[in-house]
């Protein structure tokens, strides 16, 4: 176990606990320029999970920002693992995590100030937020949004998720890297929301990470733009 977190490899390294309310991508981001690739950010607490990994990607940032859509194929998989299998889990374009139809999280994504499109950046980070249990600060919550415990994560924590998480990610990635970007990308699309493109082809833009609508001959791309 390390600091907190069960069964992480190696190339996790330092990893980061925060006290419940800290900001998992801002201590990441603060921490990338001096610790690099493998930094892991999470905060403690049992009602949200909140965490944020250090990238050193090999491609332009305009491709790069696509790791964003591995963070979120990567929790799928670990919501899968610990869940009940049942559940529908889905995607709201690029970032929002739905559970049985409700908002439960989102993915975020950060990169260095003043980058270009068209440069490899030093570093990104990608982060997961997902609300685990309710809590008595949020007693008016938005009808449409739900928490893992209501939807049946009843057997188990912020952290194992936070450790599947990540382990996920680093497998997402590499096999990103060893069968191409095609293989990841579908991966992402068959939990996009059914209703995005309906009745036409989906893909997503490897030189961008944009998603490609195609109907009736009639293309259309949504830009693969997250603020931090």
């Amino acid at each position: 176990m390390s600091e907190g977190l069960p069964d992480l490899p190696s190339v996790f390294t330092p990893i980061i606990a925060l006290r419940e309310g800290g900001d998992a991508m801002t201590r990441a981001v603060a921490e990338a320029p001096q610790h690099g690739a493998g930094t892991l950010v999470w905060a403690r607490s049992w009602a949200r999970i909140e965490a944020a990994v250090v990238l050193e990607p090999e491609q332009p940032l305009s491709a790069a920002r696509a790791a964003l859509l591995a963070a979120m194929v990567a929790f799928a998989d670990a919501a899968g693992a610990l869940g009940p299998p049942e559940v529908p889990l889905t995607f709201d374009w690029p970032v929002g995590i739905r559970v049985n139809g409700g908002l439960v999280g989102a993915a975020r994504l950060a990169t260095p100030p003043g980058c270009a499109d068209s440069e490899v950046p030093d570093w990104v980070v990608v982060g997961i937020e997902a609300a685990f249990a309710a809590s008595d600060q949020d007693p008016g919550r938005d009808p449409g949004r739900t928490t893992l415990f209501e939807e049946g994560y009843a057997d188990t924590t912020p952290a194992e998720m936070t450790a599947a998480w990540a382990r996920h990610l680093m497998a997402t990635l590499a096999d990103w890297q060893a069968r191409g970007f095609r293989v990841m990308a579908e991966r992402y699309l068959a939990r996009l929301d059914p209703a995005i493109g309906a009745g036409g082809r989906r893909g997503i833009d490897p030189a961008t990470g944009a998603l490609v609508l195609d109907q009736g001959g009639q293309r259309e791309h949504r830009a693969l733009q997250v603020a931090a």
